[in-house]
């Protein structure tokens, strides 16, 4: 009996252990890819008013081709394309990226591509600037499969671009929220809740606000029908500032009450409140 029982043990042990190995066999590796390799359709960009609809640029790149053990890798690749000036190795705060899902082309159109440049990476425009480009590929989630592609350059003057958010007709700007002295009330007291219009597509006031509540900004003194507010749901915005929208929901202030100087920048789409 005992030496069937040790039989039995020895049998057991050495079907688990081929069945170890045989699992170990059918593991699938990681072995690596092909960086990118990115092309662009000319290096000296044409960008004017009036021509906002030609195609400025295309950008092509190689597949990494992606391999696994078993082959090629038939999982969808997701691309970060990035521009920055140059010279700013890919730093600036105000670099343009944007994701792109399985294509391995990019085209930019005149007036897309020259908003990037003055309202994304808020070049001043009117002068040449040398742009440098490139592609990063990665497979899922793993930082192990990021490869980046060479940088590509080119030239190109931006110009003014129109602003992000659509201006007031009225030409006037107006703080209503139970954040302000006024409340909800209106039309708003005037006027030390009217702003004060530095430039076509720049407003900013001084005004002391109630922490934590909300206010909206008004064209039109007195009239509900048109209203700028932020992008998101009611009172969800970055209380320090976030995207302007027109139409959009209640801007909840920051916690703490004070005096604030309220910037709203219609070129670049922002609001800010800056605590003095």
């Amino acid at each position: 009996m005992k030496k069937y029982f040790n039989l039995l043990s020895y049998t057991a042990a050495a079907v688990l252990l081929l069945t170890a190995c045989k699992k170990e066999e059918n593991k699938i590796y990681f072995e690596g890819g092909t960086a990118p390799v990115l092309t662009g359709s000319t290096a000296a960009v044409h960008l004017a008013p009036g021509s906002e609809t030609a195609t400025a640029i295309v950008f092509n790149w190689t597949n990494p081709e992606y391999q696994f053990t078993t082959g090629i890798s038939s999982q969808d690749v997701s691309y970060s394309f990035e521009m920055d000036t140059l010279g700013a190795n890919f730093g600036s705060k105000a670099k343009y990226v944007t994701t792109i899902s399985k294509d391995l082309s990019a085209t930019f159109n005149e007036g897309d591509l020259n908003s990037i440049m003055g309202n994304t990476m808020q070049l001043k425009t009117g002068r040449q600037y040398t742009f440098e480009t490139r592609i990063i590929a990665i497979l899922g989630t793993g930082e192990v499969t990021k490869l980046t592609s060479n940088v590509f350059k080119f030239t190109a003057s931006p110009f003014t671009p129109p602003p992000l958010v659509e201006l007031p007709t009225t030409g006037k700007l107006y703080l209503v929220g139970d954040a302000s002295p006024g409340g909800w009330a209106n039309p708003v007291p005037v006027p030390s809740q009217e702003f004060t219009k530095v430039s076509n597509t720049f407003y900013e006031m001084t005004v002391a606000l109630t922490g934590g509540k909300s206010v909206l900004f008004l064209p039109l003194n007195g009239d509900w029908g048109d209203k700028y507010g932020w992008t998101g749901s009611n009172n969800n915005n970055n209380v320090d500032g976030d995207n302007l929208k027109r139409g959009g929901g209640d801007i909840k202030v920051p916690a703490a009450s004070g005096n604030y100087k309220i910037q709203v920048d219609f070129q670049l789409g922002k609001f800010t409140f800056i605590k003095l």
